[in-house]
């Protein structure tokens, strides 16, 4: 038997609420136990719908683990729990919660803006204190993260899409050593059809032993780095969250010149993430200049940044009319186009979501609204998972996820998340 809207509503902010730990809200029970860092701003973004005051003590909890150079990690370790690798002594983080060494795309300034705006005399204590940590993690991008201006990960699992086709060029000329012996904690809660494979998570793994050997020093991992790919993903939200930090600094009275410089530079760099054979936005490799080829959801984040162009709009009309649910981790009529593993087919609602708000703002209405009414029909027909099937909707990865629920309450359901 369906649900009616009130019973998803209902069942949106029932997945929030028991994902709560005290402070902190993890994505879902056993796959991910702890504070995620991109899961924690759509976890904040759901519950500014009905608890703003939990939805800023969310915001609060994130910030809590930024690093003195101004990094934000992508996992907080607050409590210990045996059933996920790898865990906080794999990692050994250096700030003051145990956490990973990577971080994950900025997108907290761009819905703290939406927070604050939302009901500006509730937020703004916290609008002041969280500026500066805000501004912290920027630079950090803007001094350590960028090639010709777009900005790189280290990692893949900084970009949130961990096995996009974005990184398979970089992935194959990586030379690894010998690791400890491991057993992946994420196949004994998830089908490992719809996870990496074991050769993404190698070198995953690899990745993080020297991250840890060089006791997460930027300047050494600079000197020679074995990852470094400019994405589409961080380019993107970065460029969005500094135009809405400059908003935030008008709003609390400070000097928002730095940041304009910022916008000025990504506005340039981003354009570097164009691939002229591909016609569209894509992952470079910053080690060997080489573009990734792939058109994937993150390539639609231009107009998220405030970018964008009439051939993006045309491929995003063709993907559009070749599934059934928004838009797809991995281009559907590309080679190596899996619609059931992780980032390299299924549909993620917070993607669409980000896609949809940033054409609606560039006035694209109509594609903009395909894409919340074909969310809609995904969440409300297959329930909340983490992710989807384009094609099919069928529900992958871990069910009852936070960020789901987040979306469905803010952008899929409420009139004023739409822009």
């Amino acid at each position: 038997m369906s649900l009616t809207l009130d019973q998803l509503d209902a069942k949106a902010r029932g997945i929030l609420i028991d994902n709560d730990r005290g402070g902190y809200t993890i994505p879902t029970s056993g796959l991910y136990p702890y504070q995620w860092n991109w899961d924690s701003v759509f976890a904040a973004y759901g519950f500014a719908t009905f608890d703003m005051a939990r939805a800023w003590r969310e915001m609060r909890s994130l910030f809590s683990g930024q690093w003195e150079n101004g990094m934000v990690p992508h996992i907080l370790f607050h409590k210990e729990s045996r059933g996920y690798y790898p865990g906080p002594d794999i990692w050994a983080g250096i700030g003051p919660i145990a956490s990973s060494g990577v971080t994950q795309p900025p997108v907290a300034a761009t819905f703290i803006r939406k927070m604050y705006e939302a009901a500006p005399a509730e937020g703004a204590r916290h609008l002041r204190d969280l500026f500066p940590k805000l501004k912290r993690w920027h630079g950090w991008f803007m001094k350590h993260r960028l090639h010709r201006d777009a900005v790189c990960v280290t990692h893949p699992w900084e970009s949130g899409r961990d096995n996009a086709p974005d990184w398979d060029g970089a992935m194959r000329r990586m030379v690894i050593g010998e690791l400890e012996p491991y057993t992946r904690a994420d196949t004994a809660h998830v089908d490992p059809s719809m996870r990496p494979t074991k050769f993404d998570y190698d070198r995953f793994l690899w990745l993080v032993k020297l991250g840890r050997e060089a006791r997460w020093d930027e300047v050494k991992l600079a000197e020679a780095p074995a990852f470094r790919v400019a994405d589409p993903t961080m380019s993107f939200t970065l460029l969005r969250a500094n135009r809405d930090l400059e908003v935030i600094a008008a709003h609390l009275g400070e000097d928002g010149s730095e940041i304009a410089g910022w916008i000025a530079r990504l506005e340039l760099g981003c354009q570097t993430l164009w691939d002229p054979d591909l016609g569209a936005y894509t992952g470079r490799d910053a080690l060997t200049g080489a573009f990734s080829g792939a058109l994937s959801n993150a390539s639609f984040l231009c107009w998220y940044a405030g970018l964008g162009n009439a051939q993006m709009l045309a491929h995003l009309r063709r993907v559009l009319s070749e599934v059934s649910y928004g838009v797809p981790s991995h281009d559907p009529s590309a080679e190596g186009f899996d619609a059931r593993r992780y980032w390299r087919g299924p549909v993620w609602a917070i993607m669409n979501t980000m896609i949809g708000l940033g054409l609606a703002k560039a006035g694209h209405a109509e594609e903009a609204e395909t894409i919340r009414a074909q969310t809609a029909r995904l969440i409300s027909d297959h329930g909340f998972a983490e992710y989807y099937d384009p094609l099919t909707g069928a529900p992958a990865g871990g069910h009852d996820f936070t960020w789901t629920a987040a979306v469905w309450l803010a952008w899929v359901r409420k009139e004023n998340g739409r822009d």
